[in-house]
């Protein structure tokens, strides 16, 4: 009886913060994941206690249940999204000693959602939720629009490279961590790639990349890290012009 009141308080309180209206059973952790050209649809998380000492953990003190992992999980979704449908611009400077140049690297989404709920008519749908390992879970769904089917299209169709990358993010930022690790990502496959294409080290690298598979995140000797795969569009390659 104290398991099902415990399930039943989880469900109502995740129904009135997202206010999505369309939870229900939406599937389950084991579910076959199916293309996402159409319909996207992965599972996400986040701690339900926040990181010790941090001012997230102190801003929490006393705050409604589950409303850290509910608001980590709200951000965390429509940048993942963003990459998804829109992707991400990205501009790369390879660090150089001799030169006395750090290593810069910054991606920004190609264009964002309109509120981090909507945009050109998807919607984030958020359903199945269950606490494992003092972690909130649940199921995330959009539906591409037409035109976002088409941008998809244009990607796969154009015989874009395809690269893929880890990266690691600081457990203790929460959301800053997990774009933190998908920034390194990012960095990590391009940087990968351009090794392999470029004989002299540039002075910057800029284009894209649009996720083609959902993200799998995890936690990694103490860090948030995330797989990520992309579609690469190229940009610029600016060499220098002397030593």
């Amino acid at each position: 009886m104290e398991k099902h009141l415990q399930r039943l308080r989880i469900f109502l309180v995740f129904t009135l913060i997202f206010c999505c209206g369309a939870l229900g059973s939406g599937g389950s952790l084991f579910a076959q994941t199916p293309s996402i050209v159409r319909h996207i649809r992965f599972p996400i998380w986040a701690e339900v206690d926040a990181y010790p000492g941090t001012q997230a953990a102190v801003d929490d003190v006393g705050a409604e249940e589950f409303s850290y992992p509910i608001a980590r999980i709200k951000e965390t979704v429509p940048f993942l999204i963003e990459g998804l449908v829109y992707g991400w611009r990205f501009t790369y400077v390879p660090s150089d000693k001799t030169r006395g140049v750090e290593e810069y690297f910054e991606i920004v989404p190609v264009q964002k959602l309109s509120d981090g709920q909507k945009n050109d008519g998807g919607t984030i749908e958020y359903s199945s939720v269950w606490i494992e390992n003092n972690r909130f879970n649940c199921w995330v769904d959009f539906t591409r629009t037409d035109h976002q089917v088409q941008i998809y299209n244009l990607w796969s169709s154009i015989q874009n490279p395809t690269i893929q990358g880890r990266g690691y993010g600081d457990l203790s930022k929460g959301f800053e961590g997990i774009k933190e690790a998908a920034q390194d990502a990012v960095k990590n496959a391009v940087r990968d790639y351009y090794r392999n294409l470029v004989k002299n080290k540039p002075k910057e690298i800029t284009g894209s990349v649009l996720l083609r598979k959902t993200p799998l995140l995890g936690i990694d000797s103490g860090r948030y890290v995330i797989n990520l795969d992309f579609f690469l569009e190229w940009g610029t390659i600016e060499e220098y012009t002397q030593f």
